[in-house]
């Protein structure tokens, strides 16, 4: 049974059993929820491990393979056009639909209060995360790209720093007398071998991890709670599969010359994989894989673009970042303006990059945006029940976006061997 089948089996089985047991079931002191979450953080752990060495040496390897000059800034500035034009798109969905929706109101009033499910301890734990952050944390992200010890920004997992980092050795590698520099490229060739090696031997354990990190997720959420916040959860489940669907299908036809569906099938277990995980750079070995296996991406392109995608590039949490802050709006029964409508999508586009290594990273970010257009923070607790499930869906499109810039630069590249261009050319 191929990986994929095997993934969606293990979400399908996780889905049936987390919705049967409760938390507390189980025999003796042993509980089915601590054995749930003892597969699925080791699972995690097992992705953790590998990211770091495989950034460094993907991306000093891409470096190498464009080189130091012209190729280098002409594929940088395509992906951070790519990447900019697809969070864009991700943004103006989620304005357009929850302004269509008006998920805050029902019955033609502000339903704040009727919605407002969270504890005042959930609450009160969210507020905490978020105590003391402002616009300026946008600006921190120019800090951190420059790291004060690289060590202990591996350590720490501050992507930004590594990837600034390995940009800069990867292209002073270059620049070494011709001795030095084979040796070096053939040592982080190596590098990043053996770490693809170990990532396809960490996905044998990818159906049992998937399996806990989802029954766990369904036994501690439950569905009960979701009944008055409907209308929001389907608002952001609707937006995340046009911007899926449609944006990105757009993209990759339009920009690439892709057929679509070509690429929904090759990345399948790298958006299951990011469904289960709720992470972008645990998934970053899977998406690796997937794009130059499946999609035939070459490592030069992969390496490059996806490292820095899986720090930048963050479609769904933008997304959900605008509509968050339009339906706590609605929900406080302030109508925004245009111009203010219009700041919340330009500091979604900022904070779905320069908050990302930030602990609660959404949450800092939405409470940036609701004090910019003048909302109380304890709107937060409005999201804290469907925060959960839509963590998971908006690191799926976080990473297939990832994925369908990566492959539109391989296509502008001239790349001919993708999705077997080079076998069949038909």
């Amino acid at each position: 049974m191929k990986l994929h089948w095997q993934i969606l089996l293990a979400i399908g089985l996780a889905v049936v059993v987390g919705s049967l047991l409760e938390p507390e079931h189980g025999i003796g002191s042993f509980t089915f929820l601590s054995l749930f979450n003892f597969l699925g953080t080791l699972f995690l752990n097992a992705l953790h491990m590998i990211v770091v060495p495989l950034i460094v040496s993907s991306i000093i390897c891409g470096v190498a393979s464009a080189g130091a000059g012209q190729n280098l800034g002409r594929i940088g500035l395509k992906t951070i056009g790519l990447y900019t034009l697809s969070t864009l798109l991700a943004v103006l969905m989620g304005l357009f639909l929850v302004n269509l929706t008006s998920p805050g109101i029902i019955d033609g009033q502000a339903a704040g209060e009727q919605l407002n499910l969270s504890s005042k301890e959930e609450l009160e734990s969210s507020l905490s995360k978020v105590e003391g952050r402002s616009g300026g944390d946008i600006a921190g992200i120019f800090l951190r790209m420059i790291p004060t010890n690289v060590v202990a920004s591996a350590a720490k997992g501050d992507m930004l720093g590594l990837i600034v980092f390995s940009l800069l050795f990867g292209v002073f590698m270059l620049r070494v007398s011709a001795q030095y520099s084979a040796t070096l490229k053939n040592f982080w060739q190596g590098v990043f071998e053996v770490m693809m090696a170990m990532t396809m031997f960490v996905m044998r354990l990818a159906p049992l991890g998937v399996f806990g990190l989802v029954a766990k997720t369904i036994m501690s959420t439950g569905f009960a709670a979701f009944g008055p916040l409907l209308v929001f959860f389907f608002t952001v489940v609707a937006a995340l599969l046009l911007h899926t669907f449609v944006s990105l299908a757009l993209m990759l036809r339009m920009i690439g010359g892709i057929n679509p569906l070509k690429h929904y099938r090759a990345m399948i277990p790298a958006m299951l994989t990011a469904f289960s995980t709720a992470s972008s750079s645990a998934t970053l070995p899977v998406t690796i894989e997937c794009l130059e296996k499946n999609a035939g991406v070459s490592n030069r392109t992969s390496s490059f673009v996806l490292p820095l995608g899986a720090t930048i590039n963050m479609d769904g949490t933008a997304l959900y970042e605008c509509a968050a802050a339009l339906f706590i709006a609605q929900a406080y029964g302030l109508d925004l303006s245009f111009t203010q409508q219009f700041l919340v999508v330009v500091l979604a586009l900022l904070t779905s990059i320069g908050v990302a290594g930030i602990p609660a990273a959404s949450l800092v970010a939405i409470s940036v945006i609701l004090t910019a257009v003048g909302l109380p923070l304890e709107g937060i607790g409005l999201l804290l029940v469907t925060d959960r499930i839509l963590d998971m869906m908006r690191t799926a499109v976080n990473v297939f976006s990832d994925s369908c810039c990566a492959v539109i630069v391989a296509s502008t590249e001239g790349e001919t061997g993708l999705y077997g261009r080079a076998k069949n050319t038909e």
